[in-house]
Order: C-alpha cells, then structure tokens, then sequence
C-alpha cells in the first residue's frame, strides 16, 4: 500500500513554492493537514463543481483554503478556533496573494453560525475540524448550502479504526464511536445523497437534494 501511494504521488504535479513549503512545516510542526492524494482528488472535484463560495470549517494553517482558492478562483470563507494556527493562516494566505479570496475568522464555529444568518448561499461546505463534532457542524451550517451543493467530510474512516471491531484506547473509542455513528447519520439523511471514498483517511461526499 506504501509502495503504492508513493507511486501515485509522484504522478502528482509539484505545487508552487509556498504550497510545498506549507506541506513541509505542517509535517515538522505536526499540523494535520489534508493528506496529498485526498488533497488533490477533492480539488479535482472542485473542478467539476466549479464553485464560486466555499465555506470550510477548520483553517488549520490555511493550507486546504489555498489551494481550494487557486484550483477553483473561488471565494472561501473559513474558521478556526486556534489562535496560534489562525495567525500562521493569515500569513500563509497573504504570502499566497490570495487575501482578497479567503476570509479567515478567529472564532468557535458552534458560536459562528449567527454570523452568516445573511450570508449568500455556499455551493461547498468542507469540514475537517474536531472529529467529535461532525453531526453538530453539520447541522449548524448545511441549510447555508444551496441545493444541488456538495459537503465534504473529511477523515471519517479515522485511520481504519471505524473497522475495527474494538478500540482498545478508551478515548479514541469514544470518538471513534461517534464518527461511525455520524457516517450512518449521514447515509440516512433524507436531504442528503452521500458516498463516502476510501482514500487518504476517508473522504465523505454529500449531494444535497
């Protein structure tokens, strides 16, 4: 499987200077970010969609903002509640030039959600945030996706261990309790056509209806 995913990444066109350099640090710095097949098979999603707004829950360093904004020129509004991260993003999207297509905001986006009550329609919405709160971000933010949009859950497969028939760690038990239970939430949802993609760490992918 290594020897693989190796091989299909060094299919992978290299991405401009700054975005390889975030990749770098993120591994250094032990930032989750997108891992890179997943990164570049939800871009070339974005293609066909061809969005115009994208709402992201998650910033992280700014890193799947970027390149959701270059691969598309849409306009991507995201959240994310550390700060420390929060701060690296604006840097990196700035040094991007891309400031003027992503709006970064400092906050918790359980408490977020009141501050798009006029907001236009999104055509994306990608979560990759706290895995516990998947459902609850969900519900929060999918009436903010025009019918016809897409959701995209990343991580749900959290690392294979949705397979596995018991966790030994009681925290990571809990958790993975509540992503299996969140995917079936999510392939039974009336308003929702969902897949979900065995790639990277598990890609859900919901049409709204």
């Amino acid at each position: 499987m290594e020897q693989l995913e190796a091989y299909v990444k060094s299919l992978i066109p290299n991405r401009d200077l700054l975005v390889e350099e975030i990749e770098r640090k993120a591994v250094v710095d032990h930032v989750p970010i997108m891992d890179l097949i997943s990164m570049e098979a939800l871009l070339q999603q974005l293609k066909l969609i061809k969005p115009e707004r994208i709402l992201e829950i998650g910033t992280a360093i700014g890193y799947s903002a970027i390149r959701m904004s270059q691969a598309t020129g849409a306009h991507v509004v995201t959240i994310e509640r550390d700060e420390q991260r929060y701060e690296q993003a604006i840097q990196n999207i700035r040094q991007a030039g891309l400031a003027d297509k992503i709006e970064v905001y400092f906050a918790d986006a359980l408490q977020f959600v009141e501050k798009l009550e006029s907001s236009t329609y999104f055509d994306v919405l990608f979560i990759d945030a706290a895995k516990g709160q998947y459902q609850r971000f969900f519900e929060l933010f999918e009436p903010y996706v025009k019918t016809g949009g897409v959701i995209f859950s990343d991580n749900v497969l959290f690392r294979g261990l949705v397979a596995e028939d018991e966790v030994e760690s009681k925290r990571l038990r809990k958790l993975v309790e509540k992503i299996k239970a969140y995917n079936i939430w999510l392939m039974e949802h009336p308003r929702y056509d969902t897949r979900i993609v065995p790639m990277g760490d598990g890609l859900a992918i919901s049409i709204k209806r």
